[in-house]
């Protein structure tokens, strides 16, 4: 019990932060190009609150972890309330859209980097007290935000890599793409119980950790959950 209280504090706040920060974003990139539907609902907020669902965001994750302990699903995974976005309402709805959606993984790729740029300055500071959890945060912040990143760009509607594909496809091939929606939660169920989801994910998120770790100038092992 004590360590998973401990393991539950460590990535409390990056995993708030990771999905807090990619949907207000989704939110905040489709005003500013015309859609205030996010904005009427009061979802471009830091407030996770806002943005936690219940299953996605909670359940499903703790569920996983308490798997993964037992020798099971290796992957931590999980998701919040979509932001309502009316594509329609955009300036140039079908141009647009792509830049609504890339905008969360983009808030993912930076928060990636200020969890590296932390995991850096916690061990090139002098030690002290809170040294390693604070490492131990960054690490963990790092890992979410790339499982994130990585994941929602998958193009399976309705991912944000859906969408991004949607909106670079000519229009009779994104309609019809775009009707892959219906069928994505559970392409990603069966994806992730079979252990394909993970072998998706790992080569674009080494990649990119790479990247960063390069930047930073640091190596930064993945934590285990």
């Amino acid at each position: 019990m004590q360590e998973i209280i401990s393991t539950l504090a460590i990535w409390a706040l990056p995993v708030l932060l990771a999905i807090t920060l990619h949907e207000a974003a989704h939110g905040y990139v489709a005003r500013y190009f015309g859609d205030n539907t996010a904005y009427l609902a009061g979802r471009i907020s830091l407030n996770p609150l806002r943005h936690v669902d219940p299953v996605g965001t909670i359940l499903v994750p703790l569920g996983i972890y308490l798997l993964s302990s037992a020798g099971g699903v290796p992957l931590l995974f999980g998701w919040a309330k979509p932001v309502p976005v009316e594509f329609s309402r955009l300036a140039r709805p079908k141009q647009d859209m792509l830049w609504v959606a890339a905008a969360g993984p983009g808030a993912n790729l930076l928060m990636a980097f200020a969890w590296a740029v932390l995991f850096k300055l916690a061990w090139s500071l002098p030690l002290f007290g809170y040294t390693e959890p604070l490492s131990e945060m960054a690490r963990a912040g790092v890992q979410i935000n790339l499982v994130l990143m990585v994941l929602n760009l998958l193009p399976i509607p309705p991912l944000d890599g859906g969408r991004i594909a949607v909106s670079l496809l000519p229009h009779r091939l994104a309609w019809k793409y775009a009707r892959l929606e219906r069928f994505g939660f559970s392409i990603l169920l069966v994806l992730l119980v079979t252990g394909v989801l993970g072998l998706l994910l790992e080569p674009g998120m080494n990649a990119i950790k790479s990247l960063l770790e390069f930047a930073v100038q640091i190596h930064i092992p993945y934590p285990s959950i």
